[in-house]
């Protein structure tokens, strides 16, 4: 009793650390609503990140499926594959593309000629195209490497199978560009680089008439 008696008790330090109390349990708050926001953010993350990985493997499969189908059809017999550097993430190392033209071994297609990696280019378009088509396309001389049968196959399936796309086609292989609903020339005359455009069912409309004119 003698040494509490001679004690001097800071009396303040019962409503300091009240206030201490206060400002723990405030920063205790904080933390928790921070802590929901980041678990929150995280789950919508890895939500997003499964949704992409589906929705790519499910477009992965149709093209890969399809452009089989396409370079089978442009090359009378041959195969493609579409194959994945790392199956558990493909988003990290890409993707390979291998081609088989018909009586020869897989190759990368960075291994073919110049006719070969162009037919498998375009086989790779239209499986894209058939999977999500784009409504223009522009193509410059993609028939330049390529034999006539191989032109009139792709022209033909350009024609026929790719209605609901504009293809513009830089070409001076008479085998493409006949088929086309328009042809526009450039020439040049007296240093003036000029132009004509020709409607072809038009022009052969009316080409008997001007025969028996004639």
């Amino acid at each position: 009793e003698e040494v509490l008696g001679q004690m001097s008790p800071n009396l303040a330090a019962i409503a300091e650390w009240r206030s201490k109390d206060r400002d723990v349990r405030a920063r205790e708050a904080e933390l928790d609503k921070a802590t929901m926001a980041r678990d929150e953010m995280r789950a919508h993350h890895d939500a997003l990140r499964k949704q992409r990985l589906d929705e790519f493997m499910a477009g992965f499969s149709v093209i890969t499926m399809r452009l089989k189908e396409m370079y089978q059809m442009i090359t009378l017999g041959g195969d493609a594959e579409l194959e994945l550097v790392d199956s558990l993430d493909p988003f990290s190392e890409g993707i390979v593309f291998s081609v088989r033209p018909p009586k020869k071994s897989w190759k990368n297609i960075s291994n073919l000629s110049g006719g070969e990696k162009t037919l498998s280019s375009l086989s790779l378009v239209f499986a894209l195209h058939h999977y999500k088509p784009t409504p223009l396309y522009v193509m410059d001389e993609i028939d330049a490497a390529l034999d006539f049968k191989n032109v009139s196959i792709v022209a033909n399936y350009i024609k026929e199978r790719t209605k609901d796309a504009q293809f513009i086609i830089i070409s001076l292989r008479n085998n493409m560009f006949e088929l086309a609903d328009r042809l526009v020339g450039i020439y040049k005359t007296h240093h003036c680089t000029k132009s004509v455009a020709i409607n072809p069912a038009m022009l052969a409309a009316h080409l008997p008439a001007a025969v028996t004119a004639e």
